[in-house]
């Protein structure tokens, strides 16, 4: 069992539940993007806010990704990316750039801001995901009782992640669902690479040690099962 993966897969599989009703395009991935491109389309953009879009289009999925994990509801996610947007391109004229990967701790750091002052207007409250309700993690064809295996694994990891301290929630949120690079988390965060490090070293190894508790005996008797 390896947990950064199956963080992974959650970060995969959560769009399904909370996919955006607006579909870009379908083609979208969480791909990087050539750092003298972005220079480029963010100079432009100061001029003609519709070259702005190429850069919309590619962080999209991320920044959706990171704001509904955090939210947990479609229509306010995307009520709140859309404000991240606007406000990016509203703001452009003071963003400094600092080099590759400068232009996404910014504009995450416009989203996290987005998402205090959801839960600060007391908009936002911690929901449960029904069980029946959660998406299969992407795995490929399944029996019945391992989808249902998986998506308890699903369930508890989400749960697991929220008993993190607030800063290991975050860098792990960042990471997994925002594809932050720990250079790029560090700048959002105001922290140096090391630090961020430690916390996705230390928050991951508290979800392992959690998920064990959790999980550990019920894998193992699965184990001995299929011997």
């Amino acid at each position: 069992m390896n947990i950064p993966s199956l963080v992974s897969s959650l970060a995969a599989s959560h769009v399904q539940y909370f996919p955006p009703s607006r579909v870009l395009n379908s083609g979208m991935r969480m791909s990087s993007m050539d750092p003298k491109q972005e220079r480029a389309l963010l100079h432009q953009a100061r001029d003609d806010p519709a070259a702005f879009r190429e850069l919309y289009n590619h962080y999209f999925p991320r920044v959706y990704a990171y704001v509904s994990y955090r939210v947990g509801r479609v229509r306010d996610s995307e009520d709140i990316v859309a404000d991240t947007f606007l406000t990016a391109l509203d703001k452009l004229d003071t963003f400094e750039w600092r080099g590759e990967g400068s232009f996404a701790a910014w504009l995450f750091r416009i989203a996290r801001h987005r998402v205090s002052d959801f839960y600060r207007r007391g908009r936002g409250s911690e929901e449960t995901i029904p069980l029946e309700e959660l998406p299969d993690l992407a795995s490929g064809v399944l029996f019945p009782a391992d989808a249902v295996a998986q998506k308890e694994k699903f369930a508890c990891l989400r749960r697991l992640i929220g008993t993190l301290s607030p800063r290991r929630q975050e860098v792990i949120t960042l990471r997994f669902f925002g594809g932050l690079r720990n250079k790029e988390i560090a700048a959002l965060l105001e922290l140096d690479e090391r630090t961020v490090a430690s916390h996705l070293c230390r928050g991951l190894e508290d979800l392992h040690r959690k998920y064990l508790d959790e999980f550990g005996s019920k894998e193992d008797m699965h184990d001995e099962q299929t011997r």
